[in-house]
This record gives structure tokens, C-alpha cells and sequence, in this order.
């Protein structure tokens, strides 16, 4: 079985990936470049749709028991009996402007990822398909050795998930309108 790491865009999770694979020397198994590799990126306007259906089968052949999988799709292309812990990164989702500004993302998929961010998507949709194999980090604010530690510890059986609450934190700043075209 494999550990997952997984978040929206602009939250750490191949940066993180990278130190794990090397403290625990694991093979990195990257979801968006399997997607590309197997020419499954399809472009609408400023955003690449992948079938994930094709993904999953694809994926299947590829991951092993020894394998660090990482990619924000990780929970629409992976199954329970793969998966040992998904480990799901968050990050305040006003530290995440200024990354996809940098990033050059457009106004739309800048609130589209925030948007997502804020209402925890990717976590929500893993807990429902992985239960108590999900565990979420908090990056904000921590330094990548930081950040490494944690999650080397909830792998090892060692520390909790943590519960993220943005919604309420843009809600009380009164910045819904900010995040969401409504």
C-alpha cells in the first residue's frame, strides 16, 4: 500500500513529496505527469480537464507497495486497498493568492483553487472515499522541515490529522465575495 500526498495547487505537495521520498527512500509516483505522459490533458481555456476514468486504470498498473503518490487528483483515481494513509495539505487560502499570482493563474482559476480551498474539497472528497486514512496538515506558516516532520509522524502512526476550518476564517473577515463569484 502507498502513502498519498495530496491538496489543491500551490500547497506543497511535490516539495513535501521530494523530502519524504528522500528520508524514506520511496519512488515518487506523479499523478499529473502519469495524465500528461499518457496524453490525457485536455485544454479548455485556462485549465486542463483530465478523464479520470482512463487515469485510474492507467495508475492501477503503476503503483506498488513501496510508492510516495502524489497529485491533487489522488482521490478521484485511487481505491482504499491502495492506499495505506492520504495525507491531505492545506494552506491558508490568502497565503494561496500570491502563490498563483506567481503562478500567473488567472482571475478565475485563482478563486476557482481558493474557492475549493476554502471549502476543503479535496479533503472532504478523500475522507468520504478513505475514512480514517485521511489525515490533514495545516502548511501554513510552517517550514518545509516542519511540514516534513508532521507528516513523517502521521506515517509512522505518530500525530492526528488536524482540523481546518477556512470558511469560517474568510467568513469572519467578511471576504466570501472575495473567493466566491456569487
Amino acid at each position: 500500500m502507498s502513502i498519498v500526498i495530496t491538496g489543491n495547487p500551490g500547497v506543497g505537495k511535490h516539495t513535501i513529496a521530494n523530502e519524504i521520498a528522500k528520508r524514506l527512500e520511496l519512488q515518487i509516483l506523479d499523478i499529473n505527469n502519469i495524465a500528461k505522459d499518457s496524453g490525457l490533458f485536455e485544454r479548455n481555456e485556462d485549465t486542463n480537464d483530465v478523464d479520470t476514468t482512463k487515469l485510474k486504470k492507467i495508475i492501477n498498473n503503476k503503483i506498488s507497495k513501496s510508492t510516495l503518490v502524489v497529485g491533487h487528483l489522488a482521490p478521484y483515481v485511487l481505491s482504499s486497498e491502495q492506499i495505506k494513509k492520504m495525507i491531505v495539505l492545506r494552506r491558508n487560502p490568502y497565503d494561496l493568492i500570491s502563490v498563483y499570482k506567481k503562478r500567473e493563474y488567472s482571475n478565475e482559476k485563482t478563486r476557482e483553487n481558493t474557492g475549493s480551498e476554502i471549502l476543503g474539497i479535496i479533503a472532504h472528497d478523500a475522507i468520504n472515499q478513505f475514512g480514517t486514512k485521511v489525515f490533514q496538515v495545516d502548511v501554513t506558516a510552517r517550514s518545509v522541515l516542519e511540514v516534513t516532520d508532521k507528516v513523517i509522524s502521521i506515517i509512522n502512526g505518530g500525530d492526528s490529522s488536524e482540523d481546518i476550518d477556512w470558511l469560517d476564517l474568510v467568513a469572519k473577515h467578511d471576504d466570501l465575495k472575495k473567493f466566491f463569484a456569487y
